[in-house]
């Protein structure tokens, strides 16, 4: 017989799980359970709760605090407020509530006491009862909850201590574990393979989803090749891979041993003036170049265009992953504050701690080089590719950013979705290694797609009407990446993706080559979701918010020969001879002797074809490209006559703003945690705003008056809407470095007042004496006050995000900062 108040507990959590079971078996659809008022998932047995629970709101939450009941399941971590409906048991499955965090999430737990903070670990004995409990996560939120007076003791002791032992850091096994945890029953397993896919998304897994690119684009001269079905020529590039129509996939073979990884170039995005973008690794200089060889090569190089190709190397400007991972690594420790330690930065050196992370210095380096590639593609009749050294980090970047900034289409959710399963998802960017989901390789991992993030975000910061994606979509993204849980972001390649999902392996042989074995993963393995199924991840309400209204997309205008029809031949590069190859590197053009290795090395077959390159003093006609681009977009007054004119065309590259003062920090993702934590915890009213928000609004009234008062306009301003703010102004400006900390939030109503956050409960005092909560608050465990001193980071975050850029303070390159050589008079090798 089981005697024990240990063994009674845990038998009673057993007891739904073994309920659920015998349903299953007996074939009752089961689909969600309502237990104490939780909604769970099928196979989730709740460890753990506590009553009479307050949750701190988020400034995109209302602020101020809602009651309810605290949760642990050994999925997640539930929040239910007390007034929310009641859950129904025939609803489809959602994996986390509006105010539920994954256990995988979770970086650590701290709990807050009378004047004392601990981190509390799976190993860890509390000496106190805690009065609050703030779950830190890895996607930079901080989870605060406040346990009333009449929580009994014994729940918030025994719900803390089963959140620190549940949760774990991610380690091998872990991850299997936690998939189980919330896709591994029978019923989630049938749902999700009976799962229909967004028909509305590119996947580009198949040929006919490339061929439909093909058709969108317009990119006549391509055809889709199925060469590596198998996976033989390249295990990191996708099944189908787009090349020129006049290469046979017999020639095509013999490309890719001259290339790191077999990652030849091929097409990516085609833009409307006729140019064409493509993306390939690095040259193998050990491999001899045969005749037919080199003709294959520079067929594949040049594409459809037989006159220029510009080379874009990324691996000299661009940061490494290592930067990229150290870089993040410090915005983490600056912006996500930790009140279990008493490291904190000043005010007076927090922009200056934010400036030497590198983050906005990295974000203002990829957004550059993206609009260098822009322009060049916007001029037309010329082939832009992509090269660096392994052909699956910045290229990966700087390729979506251009389609971003030219394309409509990518600006759009679906789109957008299709861009990243494209450029990263398809394309072979190692996902599990940069992410490190394991934890078992630190050397390889960094937050590429983060930093793609947070560029894409700048972007839509400046040009907010351009975008049908809206920030609530970027943060769910950037959110998911951190969820174990999607098979878009558990394999490096689709090989890896093909192998999980069909459960077979490859072996090679000299003899038969690559053949199909049976694979080691289980096949019990549950099946695992795209992260762009939103509606299992988020509920109806969270999705609405994903897009806004935005213009029209307009349809391609028709092609002649490759140019637009309203845009003849007036900038194309008369004096640039044919199969002319041009480096472009930290913003100048050269044509260096090695560029292409066949064209350098000692054998004399095509060597004599080409000509030197000459002099780079005089101005060439790619170069004026850059110049014509620049031109055209100058003021009124100040642009040439010979500038084109006429209605602006939609499919112009959106050029961001790359000024220090431009450059803004993702407020909403990364100082969510920390303006949540370190303000003042104890309930306050609504009806009185943060001081710092005070600050703010006062400076902002100053400054306006300042401005009218020069204008000469009547420095009173109207009583019922604040005047817009201009897109340079904003109150975080840092006078020695010139960079912005982040643009705020959307302007509120002039009469809607504004809740503060309650400071931090690390300042409270032991005794029960506290004032008074407000009316619509339930009493606090222990007393709350502001000590009114310490080092507490204040930020200012009133501003409205600037106006969409004016074409005046758009980025140009600089065309004297160029010097492209005149052609060589190489051609194509016949």
């Amino acid at each position: 017989m089981l005697t024990g108040s240990k063994t009674t507990f845990k038998v009673r959590q057993m007891l739904p799980d073994i309920k659920e079971r015998m349903l299953s078996q007996s074939g009752v659809n089961v689909r969600s359970r309502d237990v104490f008022g939780l909604r769970c998932l099928p196979g989730e047995c709740v460890l753990q709760r506590a009553v009479m629970v307050r949750k701190k709101l988020t400034a995109r939450e209302g602020r101020g605090w809602v009651s309810g009941t605290l949760f642990c399941t050994h999925f997640r971590v539930a929040f239910v407020p007390q007034d929310s409906p009641k859950p129904d048991d025939n609803a489809d499955p959602v994996l986390l509530g509006d105010h539920d965090v994954a256990l995988a999430s979770i970086e650590k737990v701290v709990v807050v006491g009378p004047n004392r903070t601990k981190l509390v670990n799976p190993n860890s004995s509390l000496k106190f009862t805690p009065e609050e409990l703030v779950l830190y996560c890895r996607d930079l939120r901080v989870i605060c909850f406040l346990f009333d007076r009449l929580t009994p003791d014994a729940q918030v002791i025994e719900i803390t201590y089963t959140i620190a032992k549940t949760y774990q850091p991610p380690k091998p096994g872990s991850v299997l574990s936690f998939q189980n945890a919330a896709l591994g029953s029978v019923e989630m397993k049938q749902f999700l393979s009976n799962r229909r896919r967004d028909t509305h998304t590119n996947w580009f897994e198949s040929a006919s989803d490339w061929e439909q690119e093909l058709e969108r684009c317009g990119a006549t001269g391509w055809r889709v090749s199925s060469v590596n079905d198998r996976f033989e020529m390249s295990t990191s590039l996708p099944r189908s891979i787009v090349v020129p129509q006049k290469l046979l996939d017999t020639e095509l073979k013999k490309s890719f041993a001259h290339f790191h990884e077999g990652r030849i170039p091929r097409w990516c995005w085609r833009h409307p003036r006729g140019s064409d973008l493509l993306r390939m690794a690095g040259f193998q200089n050990n491999i001899y170049h045969e005749k037919d060889d080199i003709r294959n090569l520079e067929m594949i190089l040049f594409g459809c265009q037989s006159s220029l190709c510009v080379v874009v190397e990324l691996d000299e400007e661009l940061p490494s992953p290592a930067d990229i991972q150290l870089s993040h690594s410090r915005l983490r420790a600056l912006c996500l504050g930790d009140i279990s330690t008493s490291v904190s930065v000043p005010d007076d050196k927090w922009l200056s701690t934010l400036e030497s992370t590198h983050w906005l210095d990295y974000t203002r380096a990829c957004l550059r080089k993206a609009s260098e590639v822009a322009c060049l593609l916007r001029g037309g009749h010329l082939t832009v590719a992509l090269q660096e050294a392994d052909d699956r980090d910045m290229a990966c970047v700087v390729s979506s950013l251009v389609q971003v900034m030219c394309d409509p289409h990518c600006r759009t959710q679906h789109g957008f979705q299709g861009l990243v399963q494209k450029e990263w998802v398809i394309a072979g960017h190692r996902f599990s290694s940069r992410i490190n989901y394991h934890r078992d390789n630190d050397k390889e991992e960094a937050p590429v797609f983060l930093l793609f993030l947070h560029c894409v975000w700048q972007l839509s910061s400046q040009y907010p009407t351009r975008f049908q994606l809206t920030e609530d979509f970027l943060l769910a993204l950037h959110d998911s990446i951190h969820l174990p849980l999607f098979s878009s972001f558990l394999a490096n390649c689709q090989r890896e993706r093909c192998k999980r999902s069909q459960n077979l392996g490859q072996s090679y042989t000299p003899v038969n080559g690559w053949r199909d074995v049976d694979s080691s993963s289980d096949p019990s393995d549950p099946p695992l979701p795209s992260v762009w199924d939103w509606s299992l991840q988020y509920s109806k309400h969270r999705r609405d918010r994903f897009t806004q209204p935005v213009p029209p997309i307009p349809p391609l205008q028709p092609l002649l020969n490759g140019n637009l029809n309203t845009h003849p031949d007036t900038h194309r590069p008369a004096d640039t001879a044919p199969g002319s190859v041009f480096l472009l590197s930290r913003g100048t053009f050269s044509c260096p002797v090695n560029l292409l290795p066949w064209r350098g090395g000692g054998s004399g077959v095509y060597k004599k074809s080409h000509r030197r390159a000459a002099s780079s003093e005089n101005v060439p006609g790619l170069e004026r490209l850059l110049k014509a681009w620049s031109m055209a977009e100058l003021p009124k007054g100040l642009a040439s006559t010979s500038a084109p004119q006429g209605p602006p065309d939609p499919y112009e590259p959106l050029l961001p703003l790359l000024m220090g003062p431009c450059m803004g920090l993702w407020k909403e993702c990364y100082l969510r945690g920390a303006l949540h934590a370190q303000a003042f915890s104890h309930p306050v009213s609504a009806n009185h705003p943060h001081p710092v928000e005070r600050l703010a609004r006062e400076v902002q009234q100053l400054k306006d008056e300042l401005a009218q008062a020069s204008s000469g306009a009547d420095p009173t301003p109207p009583p019922k809407a604040a005047e817009p703010r201009r897109a340079d102004t904003n109150l975080n400006q840092n006078a020695n470095n010139g960079t912005f900390l982040f643009p705020g939030s959307r302007p509120q109503s002039a009469t809607a007042p504004r809740s503060a956050p309650p400071p931090t409960s690390a300042n409270r005092q032991s005794s029960r004496g506290p004032p008074p909560p407000p009316a619509s608050a339930p009493p606090t465990r222990h007393g709350h006050r502001d000590n009114g001193g310490g080092n507490k980071h204040t930020f200012l975050f009133g501003a409205p995000p600037p106006a969409e850029a004016r074409p005046d303070q758009r980025y140009y390159p600089a065309p004297n900062a160029a010097k492209l050589p005149k052609s060589n008079g190489s051609s194509v090798a016949s």
